[in-house]
This record gives C-alpha cells, structure tokens and sequence, in this order.
C-alpha cells in the first residue's frame, strides 16, 4: 500500500468539507495510513462556466487526474456525476445519503405557498423550476449561479424573493438556521443522486477499490444505482427536468422518478417497488413506464 493516499477534490468550501468527511473515516478505519487531499479546479469552477458544458462540468478535470494517475481517488455529490464515467474509471464507495430534499431560503415568506405573487426565485436548475411553476405558476424564475454563500449573499442583497436549494450542502456548511422551509418530496423531488457523495477510482487498482469498500453505504449505493439507471433510460442531464429519489426498507427499493416540462405545465410522476438485489431492473421498468405515460412527448418540448 502507498504511504500517501491522495484524494481529489473540488476548491469550494463545500467540496473540501465532503472530501475531509471521506478523509476522516478512511482514517478511522485505517489508522496507520496517511491521506492528503488535492485540491482541482474544474470546469464549473470558472467564474463564467459554459451551461452547455452539461453534467460533468464538476467532474472532468477529477476524472482526468484519476487516469493521469496524479491522484488516488475524486470525491464527487454524486448528484454531479454523469451516468456515464470516463473509460477505466468506478464507483468504488457511496456515502451513506445526507438528508436528500431541496430546501427554500427565503426572507420574504415562511413557506413556497406564502410567498407573494410574482415573487422572484433564484435557481439554476430547471428540475428546480419546473417544480417550482408546476406548484406555483406565478412566481417569476431568475437564474442564479455561484457556490452556497455567493447565492445566499445575492439572496441577501435583495436581488431574489427566495432560493432552492439542496438541504444536504446547507446541513454540511452548518446553515441550516438559513433554511426556511424543506419541500416535501410529495410535490419536490430531488437530483438523482442528490445528499450521497461518491467516491471514484481507476477500475485496476485494486488497492484502493479494497480499501473503500468497508465505506460503501450498500441501501444508498443500490438507491442511488436505481436512479441513475432511471435517468440513462430518459436519456436526460442536467438541463432536463428529471428527478428520482430511491428508498430501500430491507429487500424492497421503491423508487419515485418524475418528468416534467420546463415550464411546469405537464408532469409525470410515478412509484414503484421492486427488488432490492436489482436496482437496475427497478430504474429499467420505471424509466420504461414513464416513456410509455409520454414522457419522451415532454422531453421532446411536444
């Protein structure tokens, strides 16, 4: 085994507070090795990062260092990772999943329901704002960019009634007291693979799939597997206002995925229970079930 095991990362405050995460509890269990995290700039770091860039704006540049072999292994929100890895790379572990709702942070409301008509939402997601139309038409959507603290500042400064975000990041940076309300998952559901952190190495090196594998969350890494499974089947990225959020209660996983167009108007939304053993057969049917309710239609823009 290496003496330095180097761990790969984002700059952002948030990013390095997930990667200590996985650095203390590879500590804990292996006390008599030594990790040191790299920090790497991405894509979607930039002051200006492309929107067409798509999913792995937060993960090339990681993915790329793991093949050159300058680092170990990348700690990714699992939520950012494409379903399709660069060749020669794995999951090799999966946090267990932080809590997985979007939460509203407001100052001029207690809830989404009591915000005033027109009230302006900051989100860049159009998962986000589609949900947010299909709830309440009449609020005015604003893109908004920027890490946690650049996007409560502009929040802050007036130039947004409220904003969604992940409750995962907010509970990770220690803000929760910013959160007014948690949506409910009944009428918001989350990213594929939002509130789990996901730990990548190169499929050869044995060594360290090992040693991550007394970390993996095996109920979040089946969960999230059914997902991602449900979201290649659509076809969609991160431009396309799908979401699922998978559950499992000992050997059954009920995964709910929903579909919606951008402007909130039609949505489709759907549960189903299948076995825990095949989160892939369960993302498979559920993704079918939704193509069949029309799903490609609104995905079409038709």
């Amino acid at each position: 085994m290496k003496e330095s095991i180097v761990l790969g990362t984002r700059g952002s405050r948030l990013a390095l507070l997930q990667a200590q995460y996985i650095v203390n509890e590879l500590e804990r269990l292996y006390p008599f090795l030594s990790f040191r995290v790299e920090k790497i700039r991405t894509e979607g770091d930039k002051p200006s990062p492309s929107v067409s860039l798509g999913k792995g704006m937060f993960v090339k540049e990681l993915e790329v260092a793991l093949v050159k072999e300058e680092i170990d292994m990348a700690v990714h929100s699992f939520k950012d990772v494409p379903t399709l890895l660069l060749s020669g790379l794995t999951i090799a572990a999966v946090s267990q999943r932080e809590d997985p709702r979007d939460v509203l942070v407001s100052r001029r409301a207690d809830s989404l329901d009591m915000l005033p008509h027109g009230a302006r939402m900051g989100t860049g997601s159009p998962r986000r704002a589609a949900q947010i139309k299909a709830i309440r038409p009449d609020l005015s959507i604003l893109d908004i960019r920027g890490n946690v603290n650049t996007r409560l500042e502009k929040l802050r400064q007036g130039y947004f009634d409220g904003i969604i975000m992940a409750a995962a990041g907010m509970i990770r940076l220690s803000l929760t007291n910013h959160i007014t309300q948690y949506l409910p998952l009944y009428t918001f559901l989350p990213c594929p693979g939002q509130g789990a952190l996901a730990v990548e190495v190169r499929k050869k090196d044995e060594e360290m799939k090992e040693l991550l594998s007394s970390l993996n969350h095996e109920p979040t890494a089946k969960a999230i597997m059914a997902e991602r499974t449900f979201l290649r089947v659509l076809g969609g990225g991160c431009r396309t206002p799908i979401a699922a959020l998978g559950k499992v209660d000992n050997s059954v996983l009920r995964l709910t995925g929903m579909v919606a167009a951008l402007d909130g108007k039609r949505l489709l939304r759907l549960a189903m229970e299948g076995d825990a053993g095949d989160p892939e057969k369960v993302g498979t049917l559920l993704g079918q079930k939704l193509l069949e309710m029309g799903a490609k239609e609104i995905l079409d823009g038709k």
